[in-house]
């Protein structure tokens, strides 16, 4: 076959298209890779060529046992630069399927090394660009439904309080009046449906509370972190110690929110399902980021992640932070949100 045949035959099958589209363009990686393995045995060839005429060697007919180790030494080097050329391109191929098997909704930021301009580094260049897209979509989407999901426990709540609350209330001032003008026989009754009213009336306020914290609106984190870990420890018997750093700069409301709702989804895990007699929540910096941490001393890592677990991690990653679980060093459940310095800046008006 002449010379432009084989030209020819050889750009028919670079040209040809691999998947459409640009996978089939002079441009794209596949093209390079060939264009470069090509080249090199083509530098290989023409170096042996130029040798063979220029030097007084030959290859007989058969091979002659001195010609042997000649041409074993450019066959092993014609097989080491396409090893190394295969292998330098190759590589990140390896890590595409542990980076596939890594990535989930709720763990963001895990991304491929930049392998620059090679044969694979567009397509890794791709793939973080289309991770960092997703992560954006999904933020955006969980912003919106948690706003949703927090005007509406507002809504809750202040109907809980002004509408049930108020109801409660009343009935439990007519029944003070009505002990009041009963006979004797009477009263133990009407004294015990005013203790029953009462009891309501405080699980009503109580509920109220843990729909929409009004102290986090009214005297800020530090304080709500304080009244929950007391009632926390009041109504599950579990006490809780508390280190909280005073000298927090100012937080955003939605880093503030954040912080709350992990806190108290963490303890409410703590009285459900740890089983412990202790448990621990600080709130301070480290490194110039936010990070609160909760901790007890129950039965430890939890088989599966369930809703509450996977709706902190949610909470974490709208304000660009990153719930990890642990060990803790009595042997139960470590809960740490971290939140990188720049997200838990105030916002500018």
């Amino acid at each position: 076959m002449a010379w432009g045949s084989i030209v020819a035959a050889l750009r028919r099958t670079v040209r040809a298209p691999a998947g459409g589209g640009e996978h089939g363009s002079a441009r794209s990686p596949t093209t390079r890779l060939f264009w470069r393995i090509f080249a090199g045995n083509g530098v290989i060839f023409a170096v042996g060529l130029t040798l063979l005429a220029l030097s007084p060697a030959t290859v007989s007919s058969p091979v002659l046992l001195a010609e042997l180790p000649v041409l074993t030494a450019g066959l092993a080097l014609m097989l080491a630069i396409n090893a190394v050329v295969l292998r330098n391109s190759l590589s990140p191929l390896d890590q595409l399927a542990p980076l596939a098997e890594r990535v989930s909704a709720l763990r963001t930021g895990d991304r491929l090394p930049s392998t620059g301009d090679g044969d694979v580094g567009r397509l890794v260049a791709t793939l973080n660009d289309l991770l960092d897209r997703l992560e954006s979509d999904r933020n955006s989407g969980a912003a919106l439904a948690l706003a949703a999901q927090e005007t509406e426990r507002r809504r809750i709540a202040q109907e809980l309080h002004d509408e049930i609350g108020q109801s409660l209330t009343v009935a439990l001032l007519d029944l003070k009046r009505a002990m009041d003008h009963a006979p004797e026989g009477l009263r133990e009754q009407l004294q015990n449906a005013q203790e029953t009213v009462r009891a309501g009336l405080d699980e009503v306020r109580h509920v109220a509370r843990r729909l929409r914290p009004g102290v986090l609106d009214d005297l800020g984190l530090l304080s709500a972190l304080t009244a929950l870990a007391s009632d926390f420890s009041k109504a599950g018997g579990v006490p809780v110690r508390r280190s909280l750093d005073p000298g927090l700069p100012p937080l955003g409301d939605d880093v503030e929110l954040v912080v709350y709702r992990v806190a108290q989804e963490a303890l409410t895990n703590v009285a459900r399902h740890a089983h412990a007699t202790a448990a621990g929540l600080s709130l301070g910096r480290r490194n110039g980021d936010l990070v609160l941490e909760i901790c007890d001393d129950g039965k430890g890592l939890p088989v599966r992640e369930g809703a509450g677990i996977h709706g902190m991690r949610e909470r974490a990653a709208l304000v660009g932070g990153r719930l990890t679980l642990g060990t803790a060093a009595g042997g139960g459940l470590r809960v740490v949100l971290t939140i990188p310095r720049a997200a838990g800046r105030e916002p500018a008006p």
